[in-house]
């Protein structure tokens, strides 16, 4: 179940969303899977710090961070977090589950530009088992990321030369 808090923050910005109910998905290979989307339609919440601020890197969950192209954008090195350094930001949400709005969360945003391919886009809500959907113009417009390109194939999938089909 999506927490409260995180469903009045988008009603108390006028941010029509959709609910998308589905089976226990931990992975976001497993979310993208159990709605029938592309994971280029479904965005994740990677933690990162820059120079010890934490930030949210939202992109595609068929894709990876490239830290130094993402520390190049932000203009200083970043590094992952551990989900034991941050997990208490998001209490009332499943660990793994962070939703990217770092306005609710008191983090800046930093947004992956092949997320703006799609017109609407799937996120994580706080629960393994239920997320929204919303359009990705109103998710711009709500949250006023950084837009730049840090999203990478992972290893295994430059190997075979697959991509999967945007949008």
């Amino acid at each position: 179940m999506i927490p409260n808090h995180v469903i009045e923050y988008l009603e108390a910005h006028g941010i029509p969303y959709r609910r998308r109910p589905h089976a226990r998905a931990v992975t976001g290979s497993e979310l993208a899977q159990s709605l029938h989307v592309t994971g280029y339609r479904v965005a994740k919440t990677v933690i990162v710090s820059r120079d010890g601020e934490l930030m949210m890197a939202v992109l595609p969950v068929a894709d990876r961070v490239d830290l130094v192209r993402l520390g190049e954008l932000l203009g200083a090195p970043v590094a992952f977090v551990p989900e034991d350094d941050f997990a208490k930001a998001f209490a009332g949400c499943e660990p793994g589950a962070e939703p990217p709005f770092g306005k609710l969360y008191g983090m800046p945003v930093v947004i992956d530009d092949t997320l703006l391919d799609a017109d609407r886009i799937v996120i994580r809500a706080g629960s393994h088992r239920e997320s929204l959907e919303m359009s990705t113009q109103d998710f711009v417009e709500l949250e006023r990321p950084r837009i730049g390109s840090f999203a990478v194939l992972p290893v295994w999938a430059e190997a075979a030369g697959q991509r999967e089909m945007r949008v």
